[in-house]
């Protein structure tokens, strides 16, 4: 049946429709995207990423970008095209601007220009709780571990290359985690309200689930919807502070759908020229920015 309640009708939606990307045929799929495509010129090929569609296909993974990118291009050429190729990765869960190349030369100078940090990426989060200081920068290497619990499974974590000595609370260096990479995420508060803050991140380095790992571990304030980063050794839904489930009108025990609001926002490419690309958020996201009165000034 279908819940009477809005917030839980559009969680409910999201869910069904992260599910539907996975049945649709493939040629839907590509129709999908290409309604979504932001810029095209000769080079690449712009999409505005949806929520819940993985980039690269798995186990249990019908559907996923990679695949489509052949339909798309034809699609977008009038049925002669060579296939579009992949330049850079986002997590299933995130929304927001993807480039794709139109041939494999200017794929590996995209590739080239991201491995070396050319490409400025802006991303937009809802998290929990206020960032202290309001700006600054994260700068913690990251590392994979088991987490041994009931059910033991991967996170990304901290690897910090300094603690505290018990004995007197000085800052030691420890030596460093053979297997950790280093991590830097800028980030910098846009609106706070109703226990949220509206954050804008700009990664410096790469790494896999970085910017969510920096924001719960490293400043205490976890994604809106991250249920993997919101608890370090159970897999358990996020747990929301009463104001915010009050303004998303979401029980508790429901709040395990909410998706995760994370959101790239802009690319720079330096293309010969700089080509500024800009994806607006997906409208839950600009739903729940409305409910939880997180007003965006700039922008």
């Amino acid at each position: 049946q279908i819940p009477k309640d809005p917030a839980r009708r559009r969680v409910r939606e999201l869910a069904m429709l992260s599910k539907q990307l996975q049945q649709v045929h493939p040629n839907v799929l590509a129709k999908v995207l290409k309604q979504g495509t932001v810029y095209q010129n000769e080079e690449i090929v712009v999409i505005n990423k949806p929520y819940g569609l993985p980039v690269h296909g798995g186990p249990g993974i019908k559907n996923c970008i990679a695949d489509v990118l052949p339909i798309l291009a034809k699609m977008l050429e009038n049925m002669k095209a060579e296939p579009l190729h992949l330049c850079h990765r986002l997590d299933k869960e995130t929304t927001g601007v993807m480039v794709l190349a139109r041939s494999k030369e200017a794929a590996e100078r995209i590739r080239l220009l991201f491995k070396t940090r050319q490409v400025e990426k802006i991303y937009w989060a809802i998290s929990l709780g206020d960032p202290d200081p309001a700006e600054g920068i994260v700068e913690i290497p990251i590392v994979e571990k088991e987490v041994q619990s009931h059910q033991s499974h991967y996170k990304m974590t901290l690897a910090p290359n300094y603690r505290l000595s018990p004995e007197d609370g000085k800052v030691v260096k420890i030596r460093k985690n053979r297997n950790a990479e280093s991590a830097v995420t800028r980030y910098r508060l846009l609106a706070s309200s109703s226990a949220c803050s509206l954050l804008e991140l700009q990664p410096i380095t790469g790494v896999k689930h970085q910017i969510r790992v920096h924001l719960a571990y490293g400043l205490g304030c976890p994604i809106l919807g991250d249920h993997k980063y919101s608890h370090w050794s159970k897999l358990a839904p996020q747990k929301l502070p009463e104001i915010t489930l009050k303004r998303l009108k979401l029980e508790q025990s429901k709040a395990r759908h909410l998706p995760l609001h994370l959101h790239a926002h802009r690319l720079s490419l330096p293309l010969g020229e700089r080509i500024d690309l800009v994806c607006k958020p997906p409208l839950f996201f600009q739903k729940t920015l409305k409910k939880l009165e997180l007003d965006v000034t700039n922008d």
